[in-house]
């Protein structure tokens, strides 16, 4: 089978060898190529959790099962403002979000290719999962954080046993820092922002859906950081659809901060010329999504949204899910003030996706 992962800028495969993080030919960033084989294929029961999909992962069969407990969370259905509701309690991953599902199928791609440094930044929640799959699976790490990420995503960090190192200023100053360790020292950047594989774990949580739900849900909102959260859903459900295990798509509606919403921008039409931004929804202040040019492709103007919400509007969606005893981190919340906002205009039942838990912010809100 041909590569899934194709440089979005010369369409050249990813290497058969080495883990280079963009395009050695061109310096593109590799992503999943919605032209490409990426079709939902055989469920195998016998793996656990997003391993009975690895058909569509796209990585050898060398690469070994890097399983701590991703996929598999559950949903619960609620009424509000009149509709129905769904929520995936993604919060309930392994390190407490959604991130694993990525991070699994990219540290089975490290050891395939016997990767034992690498090199990862984070804002909290991606250092938080590597670092966690890395102790697991005798990998070396080095996480670069931003110093002001929140005191329990860094302690968790930290419990693995990597080596943290935190960078003052913006969350873009871990990344050049990281950057710049990889080509000093020669070790992989084992980036969850460039590296691509981790979208097709992420595809994972559309099948489990439809699983779940037994139907096609109708629309489903996911906040937008870099990006790849909601694309790998939708490349998900576009790979169930292909293989006619679904009649339609759902609608998506991505969710923005208002304070650092550079894909909402682009999508109305209007110029982004923030070089950082501050948000209490600090896993998505990203001012250069790595897929945010993957995101709008996917998106169709027809069906799909992109919206964003203010601080108290955030703020207020983070007590108010609270009370329907669902405790999430502020970007999580990015949903329900998503929700609150737009609900009389969106296909039931509006699946919400709850990307981080609760305990691991101590923004004061």
């Amino acid at each position: 089978m041909r590569s899934i992962y194709k440089c979005r800028r010369c369409r050249a495969e990813y290497p058969k060898v080495g883990m280079p993080y963009i395009c050695p030919l061109c310096g593109g960033i590799y992503e999943i190529d919605v032209n490409s084989d990426f079709k939902f294929g055989n469920i195998n029961d016998t793996l656990p959790g997003i391993w009975r999909y690895r058909s569509i992962f796209g990585i050898p069969k060398t690469a070994p099962v890097t399983y701590l407990g991703e996929g598999n969370t559950p949903i619960i259905w609620r009424k509000a403002f009149s509709k129905n509701i769904i929520f995936k309690l993604e919060f309930l991953n392994p390190t407490g979000s959604y991130k694993d599902r990525a991070t699994a199928v990219l540290t089975s791609m490290l050891k395939q290719r016997n990767v034992s440094n690498a090199i990862e930044d984070s804002s909290g929640n991606a250092g938080a999962s590597f670092a966690a799959y890395a102790a697991a699976f005798d990998i070396d790490a080095e996480i670069y954080i931003p110093a002001s990420t929140s005191g329990p995503k860094r302690r968790q960090v930290e419990s693995y046993g990597v080596t943290v190192i935190p960078i003052p200023g913006p969350r873009s100053e871990a990344a050049r820092s990281a950057q710049a360790a990889v080509t000093r020292k020669g070790i992989t950047y084992a980036s969850h922002a460039f590296l691509p594989f981790g979208m097709a774990g992420i595809a994972t949580t559309a099948y489990e859906l439809v699983e779940q739900i037994g139907d096609t849900p109708g629309t489903i909102i996911a906040p937008i950081g870099h990006g790849s959260l909601l694309a790998g859903i939708m490349l998900g459900f576009r790979a169930l659809k292909e293989n006619s295990c679904i009649k339609e798509l759902p609608s998506f509606v991505g969710v923005q901060a208002d304070k650092c919403a550079p894909v909402w921008a682009k999508w109305v039409g209007q110029d982004f010329n923030q070089t950082e931004c501050t948000t209490i929804a600090e896993g998505t202040q990203i001012v250069d999504p790595v897929r945010g040019g993957l995101l709008l492709d996917l998106l169709s103007k027809t069906n799909d949204q992109i919206v964003k919400v203010s601080e108290a509007e955030i703020k207020d969606a983070v007590h108010e899910l609270a009370s329907h005893g669902l405790y999430v981190e502020p970007a999580s919340a990015l949903v329900w003030a998503a929700l609150k906002n737009n609900a009389h205009n969106l296909k039931e039942p509006i699946t919400l996706i709850l990307t981080g838990f609760g305990l691991k912010s101590d923004v004061a809100i």
